[in-house]
């Protein structure tokens, strides 16, 4: 469909408490969701209105009438507050949009979905406007419930409620907290929007794009195209580009561009869509600017799959020209340069990336993927580069014997700078090697440092250098957290960030701080594997045991008893003296041992707290020699128990590292 403007009535709802409704009770969630887009599409069907987006558990949708879209809206609010209750929230607007490809943008939709993020469930609220479009119609009964400050709307606007048996009428308290309530004293009057100064003047978000195939399966490829394009962007030194990880966060998801661009910081965004079949490709694109919801460009590209590399470069160009950026030569050379002309590989390097990003077990299904890349190409220098940060990554987790994996992520990294020494990712790679295997200090901070010279916008390389490098290594603390909150800054919706923040904090004694990063990184992922260890072990440095386990036995079996977690609640259960359970668990932990590999720093640490000192200093020479990243913080952490600490063995054992400080 060809881009057309249109003055829509827009609706948004919304099921409230979905996510919380889905951790407590899956069965019922997804009942409530059907049953939400059961009662919509049948009172659509009678009121002429048109469905136009299905996003998780809301809706966007426009009517050709104020008065059917307000129709439409008591209707399906009288069904969802009958039993069986559907806890609904119903906003609406009326105003110019442009529509594209099944896509709305415009002010309009914005104002919408602000209107319904201040409903409560059970109510309909409306804009001033839909409120005067059916003024004349006696049948719907209106209360105001304030002049309220929208956010990134500039003008206030009267809020009403629809007052109707069967349906909520919210009370005005409850709606206060949820946007500015403007005094009847204060005229209306445009207000500067506040974010504008604080995004830089050429910025975007890359979101991740639609995959219009019928496969789901074929996400990785839709999400690998948007990503290469978002990479070959980061090279402009212009540009601010939002990360990977907090544009991604949008996936599926239709919100407003301008909520987006407030939570990235950005004021342009590049959306789109994939579509493959067999080896026929299309990708459609559209650069936004969130201000207006306005179209800078829009282009759809047709082709072959051997066609997809041009594609990526041609889209980056194209954007830098309609954002009026002048390029210096070698970020052209950059943009331009594709390390493989091999679609094969390239598909099976995208496949790698997707599984790498899931983390968890995926991380090794991702070291197969790019295996198989470097088999095709041997001179791919991302393959490579995958293959370093997939076995650092899985080191890390304890998911396969760190020393083996860090030989083979230091030769992976090598060949990748060999082959393409412009990349930032190797070097960070080998800043991790060379602190958390090699415990060659100086060789650490050179490699980190090349990779921030290169791009200093590179999370990862911020919180390894943070956490790794700074805060079990050199114990500098004060620049460990300037990194770790860099990262976040370039991540803001990035879970690992935070994940990454709070061993920082936790080793300082902060576990007040802890908690607090801990729940926010918990609020954007509700299984962040180091934000839910974190929080458990501070709490228990606070003496909350209760709350600590309550943290950890939830977590536990989500994690696949993972050692990390196992030690977090073995730890907790000797400080509460509930020795007998803290037994059952390491007595599994070493069972496990015996037939896999098991973090023996974590074992360790088990022994130490239950009094089995040997057994722990043995577990620590293994730990030692696996060449395990997280015994470097033996000497700084608080879940070392003093057992340990007090042995004669102790300082030996440190002085082993060469800690530079």
């Amino acid at each position: 469909m060809a881009q057309h403007r249109q003055l829509a009535a827009i609706m948004f709802t919304d099921i409230e408490g979905y996510t919380a409704i889905m951790q407590r009770d899956e069965e019922s969630a997804l009942f409530l969701k059907d049953r939400h887009r059961e009662v919509l599409q049948e009172k659509h069907n009678e009121c002429n209105g048109r469905i136009i987006q299905y996003y998780g558990d809301g809706t966007l949708s426009i009517f050709q009438s104020a008065v059917e879209a307000v129709d439409c809206a008591l209707k399906m609010q009288q069904e969802f507050c009958k039993h069986p209750n559907v806890p609904v929230r119903i906003g609406l607007h009326i105003g110019d949009i442009i529509i594209n490809d099944n896509h709305v943008f415009g002010d309009g939709v914005n104002l919408a979905s602000r209107i319904e993020s201040l409903s409560v469930a059970g109510a309909v609220l409306m804009s001033d406007k839909v409120r005067d479009e059916i003024s004349n119609h006696p049948e719907f009964q209106t209360v105001s419930v304030g002049t309220y400050q929208l956010k990134n709307v500039d003008r206030h606007v009267e809020v009403f409620a629809l007052k109707h048996d069967g349906i909520i009428k919210p009370d005005m308290q409850k709606l206060e907290g949820k946007a500015e309530l403007i005094k009847p004293s204060v005229k209306r009057a445009a207000v500067t929007q506040k974010n504008t100064g604080q995004t830089q003047r050429h910025s975007i978000a890359v979101l991740p794009f639609h995959n219009m195939s019928n496969n789901p399966e074929e996400d990785y490829f839709s999400d690998g195209v948007a990503e290469e394009i978002l990479n070959s962007l980061t090279t402009i030194k212009q540009l601010k580009v939002a990360g990977r990880a907090s544009s991604f966060q949008f996936r599926g998801s239709e919100r407003n561009l301008r909520d987006i661009g407030d939570k990235l910081g950005v004021k342009t965004v590049l959306e789109g869509s994939v579509r493959r079949q067999a080896n026929r490709i299309r990708v459609t694109v559209q650069l936004v600017n969130i201000l207006d919801g306005f179209h800078i460009w829009s282009e759809r590209y047709d082709g072959a799959m051997d066609d997809i590399f041009a594609v990526q470069d041609e889209i980056a160009l194209s954007v830098t020209e309609k954002l009026k950026l002048t390029l210096l030569e070698n970020e052209r050379k950059r943009i331009r340069k594709t390390d493989t002309q091999n679609t094969e590989a390239y598909e099976l390097y995208l496949k790698g990336r997707f599984y790498l990003n899931r983390r968890g077990g995926s991380i090794l299904k991702g070291i197969k993927f790019f295996e198989l890349a470097v088999d095709i190409d041997p001179d791919y220098a991302l393959a490579h580069t995958g293959i370093a940060d997939a076995n650092l990554l899985a080191a890390s987790y304890g998911l396969i014997y760190p020393k083996d994996a860090g030989t083979r992520a230091k030769e992976a990294a090598e060949t990748a700078i060999r082959l393409n020494p412009a990349l930032s990712e190797p070097y960070s790679s080998l800043g991790f090697y060379f602190t958390c295997i090699e415990w060659n200090w100086e060789q650490a901070e050179k490699y980190f440092q090349k990779s921030f010279e290169i791009n200093s916008s590179y999370a990862q390389a911020h919180y390894w250098y943070a956490l790794d490098y700074l805060t079990w290594a050199i114990g500098d603390y004060a620049a460990a957290e300037k990194h770790a909150r860099m990262a976040i800054e370039l991540e803001p919706l990035s879970a690992i960030c935070y994940g990454m923040y709070a061993p920082v904090l936790h080793v300082q004694g902060k576990f007040e701080e802890t908690i607090a990063v801990c729940q926010k990184g918990i609020a954007l992922d509700p299984f962040a594997f180091l934000c839910h260890i974190y929080d458990g072990l501070a709490n228990v440095y606070l003496k909350r045991y209760d709350k600590a386990i309550q943290i950890l036995e939830k977590f536990f079996p989500l994690s696949n008893k993972h050692p990390f977690v196992a030690g977090a609640f073995c730890i907790a259960y000797c400080l509460m003296k509930e020795f007998d359970k803290a037994k059952v668990i390491y007595d599994d932990l070493v069972e496990r041992s015996r037939t896999v590999y098991i973090t023996n720093t974590m074992i360790a640490l088990s022994a130490g707290h239950l009094g089995y000192i040997d057994d722990a200093f043995d577990f620590l020479e293994k730990g030692l020699e696996a060449r395990e990243p997280i015994i470097l913080a033996m000497r700084c952490e608080h879940w070392v128990p003093e057992s340990i600490k007090s042995d004669p063995r102790f300082p030996a054992f440190l002085q082993k590292f060469s800690f530079p400080r």
